[in-house]
């Protein structure tokens, strides 16, 4: 959504680098003649601590875990879509009468305490984008509008130029799934699917509707809240814990694979607040009939998320598919790897998808 470097233009591919809390995953896709191929993709583990509730604390630990990736992934474009979520950026929905692009953005400004949560405008960085024209008002219409303070995103820019790469657009996690859906899914004009995002520290929902989306919501829990109800019950270290939420406890692979399965228990409070956000959208957006759930995140893969969030919404939950309609290098993954890793792939493929000037 932010245009971050409007002085570059051009067709060359960009990067998409997300920063997770626990993990950063860099993607590289690149166009031929029949679409867009993914050539490279990395992660990396970031030590905790580095990025808390959506901002950089440690910028020195998050270049330097940058650079690492950049160089274990072989990655060609040094020019970056990175991305915002949470507490981080603000995502609203206003309606305002008809007006062109530059009218618009100059009432924004002007009147930015009627629609944004700042004081100071000029310590905001916003961007927005016209929907369409109102349902029940054609003489008005609907539009989006992205904030997020300058001190947030430069936390990220700096980090990333002094890795020595060049972040051109700062988007929002929510809108990178939503790219990765438009590329990979057929969909109607009518057709709603609502995209959830569970991460290590935050969790992401984004209902689209004919690939546009029409509410988002961010809530800070995650697949480390997962981890430390179970380090409690375990009685032993967070890291300790990951391993066992990831690898079962048990001495064969029967009672691993049943302790795994029973960790979908530890996962009721993101799935309480997930049922809550969606029955919220129902009320708000009551002729709206979902179609589909798609799960992406290191936390959504926990065995029995897909089918517990299926049963408590009454709507065909499956895991999220990045590769679908975008093949892969073989070279870059196994076809077994990509399954793996597709659900946590998914906001890095929306991000290398961005292209300068795009909405």
């Amino acid at each position: 959504m932010f245009d971050i470097q409007g002085l570059f233009s051009g067709g060359k591919q960009l990067a998409g680098l997300d920063i997770g809390s626990s993990c950063i995953k860099l993607a590289e896709i690149q166009d031929n003649p029949k679409g867009p191929i993914l050539t490279r993709f990395s992660r990396i583990p970031l030590a905790k601590g580095v990025i808390v509730d959506g901002a950089v604390v440690e910028p020195e630990a998050l270049t330097a875990t940058i650079k690492e990736l950049y160089q274990q992934s072989g990655c060609k474009s040094k020019k970056i879509v990175t991305s915002l979520s949470g507490h981080a950026v603000i995502v609203k929905k206003a309606t305002f009468a008809q007006m062109d692009e530059e009218e618009l953005r100059g009432l924004i400004h002007d009147e930015a305490g009627k629609y944004l949560p700042f004081d100071d405008m000029a310590a905001v960085d916003y961007d927005f984008q016209i929907i369409g024209d109102n349902p029940y008002n054609p003489s008005q219409m609907e539009v989006l509008i992205v904030a997020a303070k300058k001190e947030i995103i430069e936390g990220y820019t700096e980090a990333i130029h002094a890795a020595g790469l060049i972040p051109v657009i700062m988007d929002v996690d929510s809108f990178a799934l939503e790219t990765m859906y438009e590329e990979n899914y057929e969909f109607g004009e009518n057709d709603v699917a609502v995209l959830i995002n569970i991460g290590a520290s935050i969790t992401n929902l984004n209902a689209v509707k004919g690939g546009l989306s029409i509410f988002t919501r961010d809530f800070t829990l995650g697949g480390n809240s997962i981890t430390e109800a179970l380090a409690a019950n375990l009685g032993v270290s967070f890291e300790e814990a990951e391993k066992a939420k990831i690898e079962g406890t048990g001495d064969d692979e029967q009672s691993r694979a049943a302790y795994r399965e029973g960790l979908i228990a530890y996962a009721d409070p993101i799935c309480s607040e997930i049922e809550r956000s969606v029955d919220y959208f129902r009320s708000t957006f009551g002729a709206e009939n979902i179609g589909k759930v798609l799960l992406s995140g290191g936390g959504g893969m926990i065995p029995g998320m897909a089918a517990d969030l299926g049963r408590r919404l009454g709507v065909e939950t499956e895991m999220v598919n990045p590769f679908r309609k975008i093949p892969f290098d073989k070279k870059v993954l196994e076809p077994g790897a990509a399954e793996r890793i597709g659900p946590i792939a998914a906001v890095g493929v929306g991000l290398a998808l961005r292209k300068i000037g795009d909405q």
